[in-house]
């Protein structure tokens, strides 16, 4: 029971990582210094999708589902819990690409948005 619990907060911890990934620059909108806590996991994210990596939090999700007496599953978190409802036919290594593409444009985006409005910022302040 112990080990069940374990993984099913691992499996929501590996979700919320996901989240933080995607949506962190959002968060580092409001507050600037959450960007320190967001760039190094949007790396991170950007490089377990583009080299086709397995985050380690998979691994640990599975040993404890087995010592649960549960089977685990194959592959990654992603492929099996996210790309299952929104790609059924599986992940593919396109399909990862495209994910690592995403994470770099939607993060790079925001945080060069941020760049340029802080710079604007400080023009206009050093006009005045």
């Amino acid at each position: 029971m112990i080990h069940l619990l374990a993984a099913n907060a691992i499996l929501t911890l590996h979700l919320l990582f996901i989240c933080l990934v995607m949506f962190g620059a959002v968060v580092a909108l409001r507050w600037p210094g959450f960007a320190f806590i967001h760039i190094p996991a949007a790396i991170w994210g950007f490089l377990v999708e583009a080299m086709g990596w397995y985050c380690p939090l998979t691994e640990f999700e599975n040993a404890l589902l087995r010592m649960a007496g549960e089977e685990g599953y194959t592959g990654g978190f992603i492929e099996h819990y996210l790309l299952a409802i929104i790609y059924p036919d599986g992940l593919t290594r396109e399909i990862q690409v495209a994910m690592a593409v995403m994470v770099l444009l939607v993060n790079g985006g925001l945080y060069g948005w941020m760049l340029a409005r802080r710079w604007r910022q400080k023009r206009i302040q050093s006009d005045a």
